[in-house]
Formats: C-alpha cells, sequence, structure tokens
C-alpha cells in the first residue's frame, strides 16, 4: 500500500490527464462501436451524423476554450476576473444563437442530410449553449494548467454519453437517432462538473484594458478561423459523403471515419498540453521550438503505428469493432488513417504558431479545407476515391506547414515575436 502511495505521488498532472485522455478515446470509441453494432450501417448512418455534429460543435467551443487557455496564463487579478466573466458571457450568448439556428433550420438539415427525422436536430439544439458553457469552464482548468479537474470534466462528459444513451436505446421505444441525441445533451450537463464560478458574475461585470481587449478580439477571431478550417477538413468528408451516398455506404464510411481517426483523438491530448506550454514559455522568454519537437515526434511515432497495423490487419480490425457487416471497407482502412495522421501532425503546427500569435498557418489550413471540399465534390465515384482525395489535400497542407517552419526558423525571425 505504501509503495502504491509513493508511485501516485510520482505521478504528475500531465500524466495523470494524458492517461485521462486515452481512457476517454477508448470510452468514445466504445460508444461508436456499441451504436454500430446495435444499429446496423443503415440507421447508424443518422448516430454517426449526430456524432460529427458534436464535433463540429466541439470545434466551434475551442475558440472559447484555447482563448480562455491563453489569456489565463497571461492574465492576473482583476484583468482575468474581467476577462473570465466577458468569456462566459460571450459563450452564453453565442450558444443560444447557434442553438436557434439549429432549431430553425432543423427540417432542412434532414432534407440536407436524409436523415428519418428532424427530432435528432431539435433535441440537439437544444444542449449547444450548454457546451459552449462548458468549453470556457475547461478552458479555465486549462490555463491553469489544473489537469485534475481538466481530466473529470472529460471523463463525466464520456461516461454519462456512453451510460445513458446505451440504457435509453434498450429501454426506450423511441427512434434510435433521437435517444442518441438526448444523450448527447445530457452529457453536457454532466461535462459542467466539475465547474468553480468563483468571482462570475454575468450582468456585474469589469471591462478589460482597451489594449487586452484588441489582443483578445484578434486572437479568438483568428482562432475561430482555425477552428472553421478544422470543421471543414475534419468533419466535411462525412457529410458529403452522408449527402452523395445511400444510407449503406454512408453508414461504412462512418465506421472507417471513427476507426481511422484514432490518431487524430489522441492528438488531442498534445494540444491541451502543447498551448499553455509555449504561451508560458514565451511569456518568460524562454525557446518554445523544443515543445513542438516533442510533441511532433510523439504524434509521428503513434502515426506510423497506428498506420501500420491498419495496413497490416484491416479485416480483423473491423469485424472486432464493428463486425463483419462493415468488412468491405477494409482496403480503406490505412488510407485513411493515413490522411488524419497527416492532418494530426499538420495540426500540432498550427497550434504551435497560434500559441505564438503566428497567423499565416490558418490561411494553409483555409485554402486546403475548400481543398478537400472541391476535391470531394468533384470526385467522388467511389468512397476510395473520397478517400484518396483527402490524402492528397493533407500532404499538400503538412507540406505548407513545414515550409513555414523553416522559413521562420532560418530567415532570422524569431518564432515568439
Amino acid at each position: 500500500m505504501t509503495a502504491f502511495r509513493l508511485t501516485l505521488k510520482k505521478v504528475s498532472p500531465e500524466q495523470v490527464f494524458m492517461a485521462s485522455v486515452l481512457i476517454v478515446n477508448v470510452g468514445n470509441y466504445l460508444y461508436n462501436l456499441v451504436l454500430g453494432r446495435l444499429l446496423g450501417p443503415e440507421a447508424f448512418a443518422d448516430a454517426a451524423l449526430l456524432i460529427t455534429l458534436l464535433l463540429v460543435l466541439s470545434f466551434m467551443g475551442m475558440t472559447f476554450q484555447l482563448a480562455t487557455a491563453k489569456f489565463a496564463v497571461l492574465f492576473e487579478n482583476k484583468q482575468w476576473i474581467a476577462f473570465q466573466n466577458k468569456m462566459y458571457r460571450y459563450s452564453a450568448i453565442f450558444g443560444i444563437a447557434v442553438g436557434i439556428l439549429v432549431l430553425f433550420f432543423a427540417k432542412d438539415l434532414q432534407l440536407l442530410f436524409n436523415t428519418q427525422n428532424s427530432w435528432m436536430f431539435t433535441a440537439f439544439g437544444f444542449g449547444v449553449p450548454l457546451y459552449f458553457f462548458m468549453s470556457v469552464n475547461r478552458g479555465k482548468y486549462q490555463g491553469k494548467q489544473d489537469f485534475n479537474r481538466l481530466s473529470i470534466t472529460y471523463q463525466t462528459e464520456m461516461w454519462s454519453r456512453l451510460i445513458l444513451t446505451i440504457i435509453a436505446l434498450m429501454l426506450l421505444p423511441l427512434e434510435p437517432s433521437l435517444i442518441v441525441a438526448l444523450g448527447i445533451v445530457a452529457s453536457f450537463f454532466f461535462g459542467l462538473i466539475p465547474t468553480n464560478l468563483k468571482d462570475f458574475s454575468f450582468f456585474k461585470t469589469r471591462e478589460l484594458a482597451p489594449e487586452y481587449q484588441k489582443q483578445v478580439t484578434r486572437f479568438m477571431v483568428i482562432t475561430a478561423c482555425y477552428e472553421l478550417t478544422q470543421i471543414l477538413i475534419n468533419n466535411s468528408d462525412i457529410l458529403l459523403v452522408k449527402h452523395y451516398f445511400d444510407a449503406l455506404d454512408a453508414g461504412l464510411y462512418a465506421s472507417l471515419a471513427l476507426i481511422g481517426r484514432a490518431v487524430y483523438f489522441v492528438a488531442w491530448m498534445f494540444v491541451m498540453l502543447l498551448l499553455p506550454a509555449v504561451v508560458q514559455k514565451q511569456k518568460d522568454g524562454e525557446p518554445t521550438a523544443p515543445i513542438l519537437f516533442k510533441y511532433v515526434g510523439y504524434i509521428s511515432v503513434l502515426s506510423l503505428l497506428i498506420v501500420s497495423t491498419c495496413y497490416l490487419l484491416p479485416e480483423l480490425i473491423i469485424s472486432i469493432l464493428f463486425g463483419e457487416a462493415y468488412i468491405s471497407m477494409a482496403g480503406l482502412l490505412w488510407q485513411y488513417a493515413l490522411a488524419t495522421s497527416l492532418f494530426a501532425i499538420s495540426n500540432i503546427f498550427a497550434y504551435y504558431f497560434l500559441s505564438l500569435d503566428q497567423y499565416v498557418p490558418v490561411i494553409f489550413s483555409g485554402v486546403l479545407g475548400v481543398s478537400q471540399i472541391l476535391l470531394v465534390v468533384f470526385f467522388h465515384d467511389s468512397l476510395a476515391v473520397v478517400v484518396q482525395v483527402q490524402i492528397i489535400a493533407m500532404v499538400g497542407l503538412l507540406i505548407a506547414q513545414l515550409i513555414y517552419f523553416v522559413h521562420k526558423t532560418y530567415a532570422n525571425k524569431p518564432l515568439e515575436s
């Protein structure tokens, strides 16, 4: 027992968070796998669409989370309190606006994505404001490097969604897509645990100093633009496949995407650790590039392992995770994993530069995100072609990020400037 306690004391909060993220990723994969097996390819297509919308929402919320995390490092005392209140207020207003839009266009979304009903979108819309509030909450913990509380909020969201959805599918005589939507919304409530609203006031607010307000606004606008490119790159393929292909093919492709994105989801762990570390190093006047090299190295090794495994054992992986009904996707598994691996590595470079207020990589991501959509729009003769054009786009994105990094390194322009 004593040895166990000593071992726990040696575990850093960062290591706890990394372990927690791995557990969350495993839980999310279990959630997707259970849905895939319970619902079958055609019904799973609607559930996968909701999961994709959740990812879209997470990218939008990331603007609030990253901004809160960055300035939690830079601001102190009264400026921090003023900034915190402003972020909670902004998140509430934006979340309500987005939620209303989803509710208003629910029937149009049903027609656009060929879903069984519109109620799944209606239920989802009611939960949107909660997610943005939760994002600010997480940003506080991320910026203050309170990784224990940050870990808890991800755990409560994931486990509640997994358990409640499975129970509801077994007990409630409702449309499966509606049950999935309700499970997602319920998980947002649990994701607010823990919440620390010390010094928070929605109506009585202090104003940020003008120079700080300008800095915050610029960062949020640029980050929002980058998160938009993330939405385009990471989710447009599933949405376009849902539009261009029948329900069976869309469900098969969704299973492929969920397995192939493993490296990308794990890479988020390193983004969470990278941003506050880089901002703190910059604030202290210390070199930041070694942090970038460390995390790029981690993700490259992880990517190589996942892509190799998908190439060598595709049928085994798909049959174990989703079942024989999805086995036709085996030949594309390693290709999709390669595309997401390239994107994950490019993403680390982009968030590194964002941390240092270097915004050119946002333009690269925007151009390549639009290019990926256009490639799929014009070239979608088969699911194989859809995957292969994404590889082309992601190779272009990574090359652009590397060229920019080399230029900033060897043109005598410090990255910390």
